[in-house]
C-alpha cells in the first residue's frame, strides 16, 4: 500500500523544486528551426514571424510571444560560461562522460571513474542547449563525439534488452533505476532529431537508435505505467521514462499511445490535488520526487485545458467565470473520459507546482544531491511547457541561487547521493540555459486543434 505524507507537515531536508527532463522536441522540419545562438535578450527576427510555424495552434496566433521570453543575464552568462569550460574537460577519450559508481561517491576526478551513456546524454543535452549543434558552435566536436559514443551504445545492445550498458551500479542508476540510461539517451536523441532535421547524415541512424531505446522503454513498463529496476527514488526513472516517450512520439518515432497513457497516469498518481497528500513509496519518502514528476508529466495537459477553455470562452461558448472541471471540458467539447482524465492532470499540475516552489522545498540549495538539481530542472521546463508565466520568477530564483553555489572550478557538485561533479554541472547548466530553449520547450507542449 502506497505511503502518503500531509504536505505541510512534510518539511523534507532535501529542498528543491519539481518537473522532468524531457526534452522532448517538436518534429520540426529542417531550416524551421530557432537560431542556437545564446540569446541575451527578447527573440526576434525570422524565427519569430514564420507562417505556419510549429509554435502555432489555431487560435493563438503566429510566432512567440516576446513577454514570454526573458534575457540572461550577465552573472548567468559568466557562470554558465565557468561551468562549460570545466564541462568539456570532463571528457573522456571515448566521447563520453562518467559519473562514477555508488560505492565510490568520494571520487571527484571526472577522468578517475567509467563512462555511462546517462551522464554523457545529460552532457550532450547541455552541450546544444549552450549553442553547440554537430556542425557548428563552440563545442560541436566534442558534442560529435558524445553522439558516437550514445549510437554505439545502443547499436550494440542485445535484442531483448530493456538498457543499452552492461554497466551496474552507477551513482545514477542506484539512486534513479537501473533502465535511466536508456531513458536520458531516448530523450537526448529526439532533441538531435529536432535539431539536424531530415537531411543530415546522422539523422537515420539517430532515428534508428531511437526507435531501438523506445522499445526498450516500453518493454520495462510496468502494468501500472512505472518502470523496472527502481532506484532509490525510482518514481524520477519513471518520470524520465514518461518524458522520453512524450520526446520520442513527437519526433516520428514508433511509440506506443497506451504505454505514453499509462506512464503519465502514473505519474499523476503520486499527487492528489484534492487532499494534498504525496505518495512518496517510490520516491524514497521525499515529497520534492514524487511532486516534480507529477508536475512534469501534467504540464502539457494542463495547458491544453487552458488553452481550449480559453477558446470556448472567446466563443462565447463559454461564461467568462466559468472554473476548470470535468463538466467544463464536457462542455468544449471532450468525451467524458478524457475530459475526467485532463481535468485530473490540470488540478495536479496547478496544486503541485505551488508545492514545488514553497520556501521550504528549495532550502536545500547548498546541500543538495543531484535528484535535487534534476527537480529544478524540471519545474522550470514544466512551467515553460505549460506556458506558465510564473517561469520568469522561479527563472530568477533558482539560477540566482545555483550561481552563489557554484564551485570556484566552475563544477557543480552534490553533498549526497547523486554527487557526481559531472552529473551535477550538466544538469545545472541545463537550468541556468533554460530560456535558451522556449520556442523549443513551448513547441513541446503546443496543442494542435483542428481548424
Amino acid at each position: 500500500m502506497k505511503k502518503h505524507l500531509f504536505l505541510p507537515a512534510l518539511l523534507v531536508a532535501t529542498g528543491a523544486v519539481t518537473a522532468l527532463i524531457s526534452f522532448r522536441q517538436a518534429r520540426i522540419p529542417a531550416g524551421m528551426f530557432y537560431s542556437h545562438e545564446h540569446r541575451t535578450g527578447p527573440a526576434t527576427g525570422p524565427q519569430d514571424t514564420v507562417h505556419g510555424c510549429v509554435f502555432r495552434t489555431v487560435y493563438e496566433g503566429e510566432g512567440l510571444d516576446p513577454a514570454f521570453v526573458l534575457a540572461t543575464p550577465d552573472h548567468v552568462l559568466r557562470s554558465e560560461q565557468r561551468g562549460l569550460q570545466w564541462l568539456v574537460k570532463a571528457q573522456a577519450a571515448n566521447g563520453g562522460f562518467g559519473s562514477g559508481t555508488h560505492a565510490r561517491q568520494d571520487i571527484m576526478d571526472p577522468h578517475a571513474v567509467s563512462t555511462d551513456p546517462a551522464t554523457t546524454a545529460m552532457v550532450a543535452m547541455a552541450m546544444m542547449r549552450l549553442g553547440s549543434t554537430l556542425d557548428k558552435g563552440a563545442h560541436a566536436e566534442q558534442l560529435k563525439r558524445a553522439t558516437t559514443y550514445l549510437l554505439e551504445q545502443v547499436e550494440r545492445t542485445p535484442k531483448g534488452s530493456t538498457n543499452i550498458t552492461t554497466l551496474t551500479g552507477t551513482q545514477i542508476q542506484t539512486k534513479l533505476g537501473a533502465n535511466i540510461d536508456v531513458a536520458l539517451t531516448a530523450q537526448f536523441l529526439s532533441n538531435l532529431l529536432a535539431r539536424i532535421g531530415e537531411q543530415h547524415g546522422t539523422y537515420l541512424r539517430a532515428k534508428r537508435a531511437l526507435n531501438t531505446c523506445v522499445g526498450m522503454i516500453q518493454r520495462a513498463q510496468n502494468s501500472d505505467g512505472s518502470v523496472q529496476g527502481d532506484g532509490w527514488a525510482g518514481v524520477l526513472q519513471s518520470s524520465f521514462a514518461a518524458s522520453a516517450l512524450e520526446s520520442a512520439r513527437s519526433a516520428g518515432a514508433e511509440v506506443d499511445e497506451e504505454s505514453l497513457r499509462l506512464a503519465r497516469d502514473y505519474q499523476r498518481s503520486n499527487f492528489d490535488a484534492n487532499t494534498g497528500t504525496v505518495a512518496t513509496e517510490r520516491a524514497a519518502g521525499v515529497t520534492l520526487y514524487a511532486v516534480s514528476s507529477s508536475t512534469r508529466n501534467s504540464a502539457a495537459q494542463a495547458r491544453e485545458v487552458n488553452e481550449r477553455v480559453a477558446k470556448a470562452k472567446k466563443e462565447g461558448r463559454l461564461d467568462q467565470d466559468a472554473a476548470v472541471d470535468s463538466k467544463t471540458l464536457e462542455l468544449v467539447g471532450y468525451p467524458p473520459a478524457e475530459a475526467e482524465r485532463l481535468n485530473a492532470a490540470y488540478q495536479v499540475y496547478n496544486a503541485a507546482k505551488a508545492q514545488a516552489q514553497a520556501d521550504h522545498v528549495i532550502t536545500g540549495f547548498g546541500n543538495n544531491g543531484g535528484e535535487e538539481f534534476l527537480s529544478f530542472l524540471q519545474t522550470g521546463e514544466s512551467l515553460v511547457i505549460a506556458k506558465d508565466q510564473g517561469w520568469k520568477n522561479w527563472y530568477g530564483q533558482t539560477t540566482r541561487r545555483l550561481v552563489d553555489i557554484q564551485n570556484q572550478d566552475g563544477s557543480w557538485n552534490g553533498h549526497h547521493c547523486i554527487t557526481s561533479p559531472v552529473f551535477c554541472t550538466a544538469t545545472s547548466l541545463l537550468i541556468l540555459s533554460v530560456n535558451n530553449d522556449i520556442e523549443h520547450l513551448l513547441a513541446q507542449g503546443a496543442v494542435k486543434y483542428g481548424k
